[in-house]
C-alpha cells in the first residue's frame, strides 16, 4: 500500500527559472515564468517597492535589452542590505535569469551592458585604532 502511494506521486517540474542575484549585502532569489503577470517583490508590486521613474528604469532594464517585454514575469524574495543594494540584487537576478532562457541570444547583449557581473563594492569593515570608521586616523595632540 505504501509503495502505490509513492508510485502515484510524481516529482512535478517547477514551472519557472530560478536565480539568485546579489549586490553588496542584500540578496535577491528570483523567480521567472512564462506568461503574462505582475513582477512582485516579497508580495508587493515591483512599481511600489521601487517606486520611481530612476528605479523603473534600472529594473526593467534587462527586459528592455532582451526585448521579452510582456512575456515574462518575475517574483521575487529580497532580503539584507539597503532599497538601493535590493534594487541592484533584483536587477542581477533578473538578468541571470534572462540569460539563463537564451543563452545564445540574450547573454551577450546582457553582459555587454554589465548587468550580469556581480557588483563585488561592499562596504570596507572597521579598522583597529581608526576612531570608529574604516579610514579615519585619530587626531594626533598638538605639541
Amino acid at each position: 500500500m505504501v509503495n502505490d502511494m509513492a508510485a502515484k506521486r510524481k516529482p512535478k517540474k517547477p514551472d519557472y527559472i530560478y536565480a539568485v542575484g546579489r549586490r553588496k549585502s542584500a540578496s535577491a532569489r528570483v523567480r521567472l515564468f512564462k506568461g503574462k503577470g505582475k513582477d512582485v517583490v516579497n508580495g508587493v508590486p515591483i512599481e511600489k517597492y521601487f517606486p520611481g521613474l530612476v528605479n523603473k528604469d534600472l529594473w526593467s532594464k534587462p527586459y528592455k535589452i532582451t526585448g521579452v517585454g510582456d512575456k515574462y514575469f518575475v517574483t521575487v524574495k529580497v532580503v539584507g542590505g539597503g532599497r538601493q543594494g535590493q534594487l541592484g540584487a533584483v536587477v542581477h537576478g533578473i538578468s541571470r535569469v534572462l540569460s539563463m532562457i537564451n543563452k545564445g541570444e540574450f547573454r551577450v547583449p546582457l553582459k555587454r551592458a554589465g548587468l550580469l557581473t556581480r557588483d563585488a563594492r561592499v562596504r570596507q569593515r572597521r579598522m583597529v585604532g581608526t576612531g570608529g570608521k574604516a579610514r579615519r586616523k585619530k587626531q594626533s595632540p598638538k605639541r
